[in-house]
């Protein structure tokens, strides 16, 4: 086939991969995104959207003021000797010039969250609110028939294919049966959604990340951004020692791509590569035990282009993906949807048990955490599982994992064996093969702490973090304590998994790729999580993908237009 000339390719279209093609594309280059998959997005598309970037606009506006010393210090104690001062000061202070020039150029809006505490509120520095901004939502329409080539929320997050935002609209959702005001604006929601459906065949108001990615696919294509699905890179073109394009197998065959300005590998990470997760996730030995909750298209692509170019790689941190606790939801075909459990878990009355029936981790505290508590647990050469138990009450009020309140129905998931039941703990205990003596003495001993409103075990709800995640309004003094008493009683099998990858292609500041003696490969750069985190494997608040993601997609775009990213400093 005749070769493709453009100035940048882009392989991969999630936020990392869009945020650089229309920050490229507004700077007058002309761009191409290649996607391996048949739809656009990749996982961002199924995120919450949500992105952390200190110091935004939005939170300034609101009188959020902070000097960069802030967050600056509250990286250096969490990361520790992971800490990258060069890489962590071009992204504390471009993100927020990144959502800046968004906001005022693009299609992309946001809303704050400024009452969004950071991870580990006992860590110094940490924040209470004011460092996180969302998508706002979007309205599908807006892409006319492009709106076929977006990646579609996964379906067990959304009710009858309709997302929901998290923050207030998720509120008024768990609230439509207690609350007139939530369940008229729960009414207004479903009417319109079922109007779209009769209108157009699917939902059009779009949130968290599939709103971030359609409007970033609005604003790419109003630039003039080439957008090609069905296209995976097959290797990168490397002349004179500089990268100038790649090679890629489309449904018409081979054909060469040279970039003028060079290539931003934005694939995704490994998280379904296997034979890197056997090499850097411990708790894989064969690279089949991880489950992660990322889009399948993701093998880590990016990351053998840039080896095979001399690229350096970074994995030794304390850990490679950023982990999840996942269950596995069975379709009628066979195959599974990994779920990941992100938001019922610091309601007050549930808790999460070993096959022993222990507690092992505060399970209000972040997934990451959560997960790398039950890691921590399992003895060497068993499966890292565990379980995640409620009763009646809790399972009708907030869902379990997949099964959703009252009043949607229980039946076609406790009948697949995804949800387990027990008229008692035993029977529960039973149907999930977990020791009942065990389980007994846990919940017992739970519910008494849950009566005093302190777990001295593993001290849930005494963070702001915690606390923003429970249930202010639910009885009892802690939001995040409950009792587990009315039958019949509920469980969900976890396993271990992650919503992406740490590990991945060394950068330095300007997001270009490094080679095994830490120098730039000239024409190659890295967004996304194809870039070893700057987070160095460890999550010290919601949003350290995507909001690293958009903000080093923006800086390479610069970088590759021959320009600084412009920076906001006190």
């Amino acid at each position: 086939m005749t070769p493709i000339h453009t100035d940048l390719l882009i392989i991969g279209s999630g936020a990392g991969g869009l945020s650089a093609a229309v920050t490229a594309a507004h700077l007058g280059l002309k761009v191409l995104v290649t996607e391996k998959d048949a739809c656009l997005g990749g996982t961002s598309a199924w995120s919450g959207g949500w992105m952390w970037i200190p110091r935004n606009p939005l939170a300034r506006e609101a009188g959020i003021q902070e000097p960069l010393d802030e967050p600056l210090g509250y990286l250096r104690h969490e990361l520790g000797e992971q800490f990258d001062e060069a890489r962590v000061r071009a992204f504390l202070e471009t993100g927020p010039a990144m959502v800046d020039f968004f906001r005022h150029h693009t299609a992309l809006q946001f809303v704050d969250g400024n009452a969004i505490p950071d991870f580990h509120g006992n860590t110094p520095h940490a924040g209470t609110g004011g460092r996180s901004v969302c998508a706002a939502p979007f309205d599908g329409r807006r892409l006319g028939a492009h709106i076929w080539r977006l990646r579609p929320p996964l379906a067990p997050t959304t009710l009858w294919g309709m997302g929901i935002a998290s923050g207030a609209e998720l509120r008024h959702f768990l609230n439509a049966t207690r609350n007139p005001r939530s369940l008229a604006y729960v009414s207004r929601r479903v009417l319109a959604h079922g109007r779209d459906v009769l209108l157009h065949r699917r939902g059009m108001r779009l949130v968290n990340g599939n709103g971030l990615v359609a409007a970033l696919l609005r604003s790419a294509l109003d630039l003039g951004v080439e957008l090609r699905t069905v296209s995976p890179a097959r290797q990168l073109l490397h002349n004179a020692g500089k990268v100038s394009g790649a090679v890629l197998d489309t449904p018409q065959g081979p054909v060469e791509v040279h970039a003028r300005c060079g290539v931003v590998l934005a694939c995704g990470g490994f998280p379904f590569d296997a034979a890197r997760k056997q090499a850097w996730l411990p708790h894989a030995p064969t690279g089949q035990e991880h489950w992660s909750a990322a889009v399948p298209t993701n093998t880590g692509d990016g990351l053998r282009m840039g080896e095979a170019v001399g690229a350096g790689l970074h994995h030794q941190m304390p850990q490679a993906a950023a982990l999840a606790p996942v269950s596995l939801l069975p379709r009628p075909d066979g195959s599974q949807i990994h779920f990941p459990h992100l938001i019922e878990r610091a309601k007050p009355g549930l808790i999460a048990v070993t096959r022993q029936g222990q507690r092992f981790t505060n399970e209000a505290d972040s997934y990451h955490d959560f997960m790398a508590g039950l890691i921590a647990a399992t003895p060497p050469g068993q499966p890292v599982e565990g379980w995640l138990v409620c009763d009646h009450a809790f399972i009708r009020r907030y869902g379990l994992g997949a099964a959703k309140p009252f009043p949607m129905p229980l039946g076609p998931l406790l009948a697949n064996g995804y949800l387990r039941r027990g008229d008692t703990l035993g029977a529960l205990a039973a149907a999930c093969d977990i020791n009942a003596a065990g389980l007994e003495r846990t919940v017992t001993r739970y519910n008494q702490q849950a009566a005093e409103g302190r777990d001295p075990d593993f001290h849930k709800g005494e963070t702001p973090y915690n606390r923003i995640q429970g249930e202010a309004s639910a009885p009892g003094p802690n939001p995040c304590m409950g009792p587990i008493v009315q039958a019949p009683f509920y469980a969900v099998r976890i396993v271990a998994g992650s919503l992406g990858t740490f590990a991945g292609l060394r950068t330095n500041a300007r997001a270009q790729v490094l080679d095994t003696d830490g120098q730039p490969i000239a024409g190659l750069y890295a967004s996304g999580n194809d870039m070893a985190s700057v987070m160095g494997g460890r999550y010290p608040s919601g949003g350290i993908t995507l909001g690293p993601a958009m903000t080093f997609g923006f800086i390479a775009a610069h970088h590759t237009a021959g320009q600084d990213a412009p920076r906001f400093t006190d």
